[in-house]
């Protein structure tokens, strides 16, 4: 299975992380080490002094960077035109399970939506439906069986919304340390339009798919990522409050679905991602916004979210992607 390093490049590509790097077979292409005959201690310090020094970038790049252990199916010679990148019939089948249960979710949000979003999509105040909404795709429900509304709940308790404390979801991205200033740049935002309907409705003779990626566009706020931009436009779209439907899964960056677009889908190519997503989708027959959760899923591990959802992959559909699949 293709493996990403941390610069974003398949790893046996990376000049930096392959391992015939690491081992040195490519020393002859870094020229001459800091021992090197003919280097003198001026030399040296005259090159250095126009770059920071090794030792410090080092330690910036090992305070900032995030290294977690991708969990991988032992190979057993699957192959699929579909999942080029997957070589593991346990990582298909793993695959099929969470897009079924991210198309049951969808369906569950446009037939009966659980707790809070049943009160999106009965609230007659506009206003207030749409700032749950950005509230819950903002903090994420709890993976709490009792109560996977309660720090939402907690913070729409008040006005302007209380996030002092607040807890967050698997995909919550609200962080302490940005106390409102997202949820300010959100409703200035809004406000800039007259009214949150207004902002995502935008103009009139948009189709569904315009709207979304304009949408998606606009609330590119400080500290609100893709992530939860996507998630919020999916939810307003399948509780009915604005017509939206996601045209494509507007990939790139550290995204955590991208991460696993790239595993499944065996490229970093944004466009070609795009285009291996869209033909998944169409021939699954299943929406194609239904991937973005399913693959977040399929390579989040014990942070997997359900977000607030009762619903359970129906197992016939489990079957039937799987044929599709090639398992």
């Amino acid at each position: 299975m293709p493996t990403f390093c941390r610069h974003n490049r398949f790893l046996a590509n990376c000049p930096i992380c392959s391992p015939e790097t690491a081992s040195g077979g490519r020393a002859s292409t870094s020229g001459p080490g800091p021992g090197a005959a003919g280097s003198t201690g001026a030399e040296r310090s005259t090159a250095g002094a126009t770059t920071l020094p090794r030792g410090r970038s080092r330690r910036l790049g090992a305070k900032d960077m995030r290294v977690r252990q991708v969990a991988r199916s032992p190979e057993d010679g699957f192959q699929s035109g579909l999942l080029p990148g997957l070589r593991a019939s346990a990582d298909a089948r793993r695959l099929a399970e969470e897009i079924a249960f991210s198309v049951a979710r969808l369906d569950e949000l446009s037939r009966d939506p659980p707790g809070l979003y049943g009160v999106i999509a009965g609230e007659p105040d506009d206003e207030h439906a749409f700032l749950l909404a950005f509230l819950i795709a903002y903090l994420s429900p709890l993976e709490d069986p009792d109560d996977p509304w309660r720090a939402i709940r907690t913070a729409a308790a008040s006005d302007p919304p209380s996030l002092g404390g607040a807890e967050t979801g698997p995909r919550g991205v609200h962080r302490p340390e940005n106390g409102t200033r997202t949820l300010g740049a959100y409703l200035a935002w809004a406000q800039r339009s007259g009214s949150q309907s207004a902002a995502f409705f935008g103009e009139g003779g948009w189709s569904a798919e315009r709207r979304f990626a304009r949408a998606l566009e606009r609330l590119a706020l400080p500290a609100f990522p893709r992530a939860a931009r996507f998630e919020l436009l999916v939810s307003l779209g399948r509780l009915g409050r604005c017509e939206l439907r996601a045209g494509t899964l507007a990939l790139g960056g550290a995204d955590e679905t991208t991460i696993a677009a790239k595993r499944v889908f065996g490229i970093a190519d944004v466009l070609l991602l795009e285009r291996r997503s869209a033909a998944l989708a169409e021939a699954l027959g299943i929406p194609l916004e239904a991937l973005d959760l399913a693959l977040y899923n399929w390579d989040a591990g014990d942070r997997r979210a359900t977000l607030g959802s009762r619903a359970t992959a129906s197992p016939t559909l489990v079957e039937e992607l799987a044929l599709a699949l090639g398992l």
